[in-house]
């Protein structure tokens, strides 16, 4: 059996993030671990330094359960370089290369107003960008 896997985005700012990410891939807030109702009575078990807030956190899921869970925490210290592993956000959809390279176009666009920004464009495969805190991803059709 594979092993299961979460991603974790270090940041400056978990909500603005937060927003993006769902925004880019579909997620939703996930629930706090059972027997919590809150984030905020989870977080209370830990002993936080003093100043640190649940704002300072997000913990975001797949609906269907289907994709990795995705943390995103913040940290003191900015991004200094290119991130060592990204994420790809894959377009669904069938069709000709054509169609599908017009759907990575337009979901590259709607990530641009939802708040990234496009660094590189490889023509018909894939579009590198960096959501609003910098951090490099790529958009790319899904397998036809």
């Amino acid at each position: 059996m594979a092993a299961e896997i979460d991603l974790t985005l270090d940041c400056a700012n978990a909500q603005l993030l937060a927003a993006f990410w769902k925004t880019a891939l579909g997620y939703v807030d996930e629930p706090p671990p059972a027997p919590f109702t809150t984030r905020t009575e989870w977080l209370a078990q830990f002993d936080l330094p003093e100043g640190d807030t649940e704002d300072d956190g997000a913990w975001l899921c797949d609906p269907d359960g289907v994709g990795p869970r995705l943390s995103i925490l913040k940290v003191p210290e900015p991004k200094t370089a290119k991130n060592r592993l990204h994420i790809d956000v894959r377009v669904p959809g069938h069709g000709s290369p054509q169609e599908r390279w017009a759907r990575v176009k337009a979901e590259s666009g709607r990530l641009v107003k939802a708040g990234g920004r496009v660094l590189e464009e490889f023509d018909g495969h894939h579009v590198v960008m960096a959501d609003p805190e910098g951090n490099e991803f790529c958009v790319a059709s899904a397998k036809p």
